[in-house]
């Protein structure tokens, strides 16, 4: 089986200000918006992230995305005014960045060493 691309979804509340979080955590509008729930932003080559209004089952999403530079992506986040924490070192291998959406939707950062 050959795997090309890759959804991931994250629920929300309400969908206008999580475009907006979302929106400043990539620094730019969604890709594309197919319907009045649903924003998409193409964060690879072959993977996107999808932000889907819903309510019942908001706030249990998990997400991580590797970045080249996590000091710089650290950088991005506070001008953007996206609350992060500490940068935490995972074993010998890699470096995280931890934080949550307003929802509660965990995301993290990661530089892979």
């Amino acid at each position: 089986m050959s795997m090309e691309v890759l959804f991931a979804g994250v629920r929300v509340r309400e969908l206008a200000p999580a475009v907006d979080w979302y929106g400043r955590l990539f620094g730019r509008d969604p890709d594309i918006v197919p319907n009045d729930s649903e924003v998409m932003w193409r964060v690879a080559d072959g993977g996107w992230l999808y932000v889907i209004e819903d309510a019942a089952r908001s706030g249990l999403c998990l997400v991580t995305i590797a970045v080249a530079d996590l000091d710089a992506a650290r950088v991005e986040l506070a001008i953007r005014d996206i609350a992060v924490g500490a940068i935490e070192n995972v074993g010998d291998a890699a470096r995280k960045l931890a934080f949550d959406d307003p929802d509660g939707n965990s995301l993290a950062l990661v530089e892979v060493a």
